[in-house]
C-alpha cells in the first residue's frame, strides 16, 4: 500500500487531508516544518509527500533538497499555490509532480496517488519520470513486466525494421504497434492495420496486395490493397500465425523483394512499408508442425516484443481502472467507482480475455450503476473472489423483518410525545416508508421512483443501499 507524508503546519488542513487519506484507506504521516527539519535524516519510505506552507523563512528550494535525501523515491506535491516554484533551478523543479488545489476533492487527491504511484515505479526502474511520461503515454501502467515492455518498445521505435508482438489476445498487441508507429521515422505516414485471421484465405491476397479490374469474378473496379494504403508508413499484420501456408510465401517474397503487383496487374509496385506482425499463437511449435514458414519467421522476427497478461500485472489494474472509466465517460456512458474491495477482488481474478475483458467489464458496470460506487457485491459473480467485507448492507427485506421493527409505515405525529422521540430515527423511518412508497408505485423501476421523489436516481440508489432496501 503506498504512503503519503504531509508537511504542514496548518492543523485544520492537517486533519482535512487525514480525513480524505483514511476514506481513500492511504496510510499517512504528519509534521510541522519545524519538526520535519529537525527529524532524523534516514530516507523515509513514502511515496507521496504533500508539501504545505509555513510562516517560517524556509526557502522551497531548501526544502525539496531535503526531501531528496531524506525521502529519494517520492514524488512531492505543493498544497496550494508556491510562488517560489517558478524560481526553482531546471533539475529541482521536475521533481515537483504537480499542486493540489485548496480546497480539493477526492478525485485529485486519488489521481495525484495513482501519479505518485507511477513516478515510483519508474524511479525504481531507472526511468526517468518526465522521458516515461512523455515516451508511449498511451501505454498505461508502469509494473516490472510493463517497463520491459516499454524500455524495448524505446529500443526499437527508431529503427526501420520489422517488430514481431506476441501475447494472449486482448494484451494490447495493436496499441504496442500503433505506438511504435507513433515514435518512428514513418510516422507522418499511414498506419494501416489488417487482420489476417478475419478475411477468408481466397480474398486475404487482394486485400493485401489489390486487385485490377477484371482480375476475378465480382473485381468491378480496379482497388489498392494494404500494402499501397501503407507506402511510407506502417503496415500491421495482426494474427499472422492465422495465415495459410499459400499466402506467407506470398507474403515472405515481398518482403525480400521489397516489390509486388496488384492481382490481374503487370504493374510492379515499391513496397516502402515497415511491418509490425502480432499473434497470440505459439509460431515456433506451429513451423515444427509444418503450420508456419520459418524463413517468413525470422523475416518477421527481427525484433520481438511479448506482451504480459493481465494476470501478471495486476499491480497496474488501479491506473488501468482509472483509464479505462476516463475512457467510457468520453465514449458517453457516465462515471463509476470501485470500492477497494472490489479492486481487489478483481487483482485475484485471471483474467482470461485480459485488458480486453476490463474494458469490457468496466463499460458492464458503467451501465449497471451510472455515476454510482461499486463493491463486491456489485460485481458480476465471476469477478467475486473476496468476501463482501460488509454483507448487512445487503440485508434481505425477509431478514430485516426477522431482527429490526418494520419502519415502511412510520406513525404521522401531530404533536411531540410527552416522553420524546429519537428524531433522527423517525425522520429515517419516514424517509424509508416513502422510499418503499415510490418503488411500488413505479413497479420497482429506480429511475420512475427517483421522478416521484423528485431526486436524483443516484441518491436514491445511495438510500437504498443505506436502508437496505432491494428491488422486488
Amino acid at each position: 500500500m503506498s504512503s503519503v507524508l504531509v508537511i504542514d503546519d496548518d492543523l485544520s488542513r492537517r486533519e482535512l487531508i487525514q480525513s480524505a487519506l483514511t476514506f481513500l484507506d492511504q496510510s499517512c504521516e504528519f509534521f510541522g516544518f519545524v519538526d520535519w527539519l529537525q527529524s532524523a535524516s534516514e530516507p523515509v519510505p513514502a511515496d507521496l509527500v504533500l508539501l504545505g506552507q509555513s510562516q517560517l523563512p524556509i526557502s522551497l528550494e531548501k526544502l525539496i533538497r531535503e526531501l531528496q535525501q531524506k525521502v529519494p523515491a517520492a514524488a512531492v506535491v505543493t498544497l496550494g499555490e508556491w510562488a517560489e516554484v517558478e524560481e526553482l533551478p531546471a533539475e529541482l523543479k521536475s521533481l515537483l509532480l504537480g499542486e493540489l488545489p485548496i480546497p480539493f476533492n477526492y478525485q485529485q487527491l486519488q489521481d495525484m496517488l495513482h501519479r505518485a504511484q507511477l513516478v515510483k515505479q519508474q524511479i525504481s526502474a531507472g526511468i526517468a519520470p518526465d522521458a516515461a511520461d512523455q515516451l508511449f503515454s498511451s501505454l498505461v501502467g508502469c509494473s516490472q513486466p510493463m517497463l520491459r515492455v516499454r524500455q524495448a518498445m524505446a529500443q526499437v521505435a527508431g529503427r526501420d525494421v520489422n517488430v514481431m508482438i506476441t501475447g494472449e489476445s486482448g494484451t494490447g498487441k495493436e496499441v504496442v504497434a500503433r505506438n511504435l508507429h507513433d515514435h518512428s521515422v514513418r510516422k507522418a505516414g499511414p498506419f494501416v492495420p489488417i487482420n489476417c485471421g478475419a478475411i477468408p484465405a481466397d480474398l486475404l491476397e487482394s486485400e493485401l496486395f489489390g486487385h485490377e479490374k477484371g482480375a476475378f469474378t465480382g473485381a468491378v473496379s480496379s482497388r489498392p490493397g494494404r500494402f499501397e494504403l501503407a507506402q511510407g508508413g506502417t503496415l500491421f499484420l495482426d494474427e499472422i500465425g492465422d495465415m495459410p501456408l499459400p499466402m506467407q510465401v506470398k507474403l515472405l517474397r515481398v518482403l525480400q523483394e521489397r516489390k509486388f503487383e496488384r492481382i490481374g496487374g503487370t504493374k510492379t509496385l515499391e513496397a516502402d512499408i515497415r511491418v509490425i506482425a502480432a499473434t497470440h499463437k505459439d509460431l515456433e511449435q506451429m513451423i515444427e508442425a509444418g503450420e508456419f514458414r520459418e524463413d517468413l519467421y525470422y523475416r518477421l522476427n527481427v525484433f520481438p516484443i511479448e506482451m504480459p497478461p493481465l494476470r501478471e500485472r495486476t499491480e497496474d489494474l488501479p491506473v488501468l481502472l482509472q483509464e479505462l472509466i476516463e475512457r467510457v465517460k468520453q465514449q458517453g456512458f457516465d462515471s463509476v467507482r470501485l470500492q477497494p474491495s472490489a479492486i481487489e477482488s478483481l487483482a485475484q481474478h485471471p483474467w482470461p480475455g485480459n485488458v480486453r475483458e476490463l474494458a469490457n467489464l468496466i463499460e458492464r458496470l458503467a451501465i449497471l450503476y451510472p455515476n454510482g460506487v461499486v463493491g463486491v457485491s456489485e460485481l458480476p459473480e465471476r469477478f467475486r473472489h473476496v468476501a463482501e467485507p460488509d454483507p448487512e448492507r445487503y440485508r434481505t427485506d425477509d431478514m430485516e423483518s426477522a431482527t429490526m421493527p418494520q419502519v415502511t409505515e412510520a406513525p404521522l405525529l401531530d404533536h411531540l410525545p410527552k416522553s420524546g422521540l429519537d428524531l433522527k430515527s423517525h425522520l429515517e423511518s419516514i424517509e424509508r416508508s416513502l422510499i418503499d412508497q415510490a418503488l411500488n408505485a413505479a413497479n420497482n423501476v429506480v429511475a420512475r421512483a427517483a421522478e416521484l421523489l423528485q431526486i436524483r436516481r443516484t441518491t436514491l440508489v445511495e438510500k437504498m443501499r443505506k436502508y437496505g432496501i432491494q428491488r422486488k
